[in-house]
């Protein structure tokens, strides 16, 4: 197989090292990823300034651009090969339920999709400050490669994804896999309000909002008891259920 991997913590992020490393058992790699972080850029891409893709000794391509920017490069124009699979992260902490709508690590992998390519996100569910180095993706990315290695079989819907996220701890701790719905988080913390050296206002957007639905089935859930969650993402965000309601509503203008 032949993969394109990408992330949103940076070409030098050791979660990219590892995942990289596991991609290699399973066939040729290739590595465009942004060359800084770019955590929470969503699907963003740049349309204000040129992008240079500059390979780096190790073989890898850093991209003065987004995650997004990435794959979209790569698929048009960059690389002259079409990959099997486009596979973003490891992620430095985790990708659940409404963060997925934020995520670089997400996105890269929802724009290979656009793109017509099959696609998964991966992400270690571990607070950032205990992670210490690229040992402690090597359980993840381990995981992952057993789920690529079998995805011929896999048979997705067009234009869905994975998304996988590993709990932290030792792989004797972990439960297996699961298959999971997004769960919810309530509002982020409050944003902090500081004043700079020279006495103007500056603000420091809050802290992710603790877990509001991590009923049983969620992928809040699956990962609070050591399971590696798998969800399968639709980017058709239409809200089916409320269309009736519309209607209604409509007729009455």
């Amino acid at each position: 197989m032949r993969f394109l991997l990408s992330n949103d913590d940076g070409v030098l992020a050791p979660g990219l090292q590892a995942m990289a490393d596991a991609l290699a058992s399973l066939g040729e790699v290739t590595v465009v990823a942004p060359d800084g972080e770019r955590s929470a850029f969503s699907s963003a891409l740049t349309l204000d300034r040129p992008l240079r893709p500059q390979r780096l000794a190790n073989g890898f391509i850093a991209l003065n651009g987004t995650p997004a920017d990435c794959i979209h490069i790569a698929l048009n124009g960059l690389l002259d090969f079409e990959p099997d699979l486009i596979v973003s992260g490891i992620n430095a902490g985790a990708n659940l339920g409404d963060d997925v709508l934020y995520s670089g690590t997400v996105a890269a992998a929802l724009e290979g999709r656009f793109l017509g390519h099959p696609a998964m996100a991966v992400s270690l569910a571990k607070p950032k400050i205990e992670i210490r180095g690229i040992d402690d993706y090597r359980a993840a990315a381990a995981y992952a490669a057993q789920l690529i290695a079998k995805w011929p079989g896999l048979g997705l819907p067009p234009r869905s994804l994975l998304n996988v996220n590993v709990p932290g701890g030792e792989p004797s701790e972990h439960t297996g896999f699961a298959v999971t719905r997004l769960g919810h988080r309530a509002r982020s913390q409050d944003v902090m309000k500081l004043e700079d050296p020279r006495g103007n206002s500056v603000y420091w957007i809050g802290a992710l909002g603790d877990p509001l639905d991590n009923a049983p089935g969620t992928d809040f859930y699956a990962v609070s008891e050591g399971a590696v969650s798998i969800t399968p993402l639709d980017p058709d965000m239409t809200h089916r259920a409320a269309m009736t309601t519309l209607t209604s509503w409509i007729k009455q203008l």
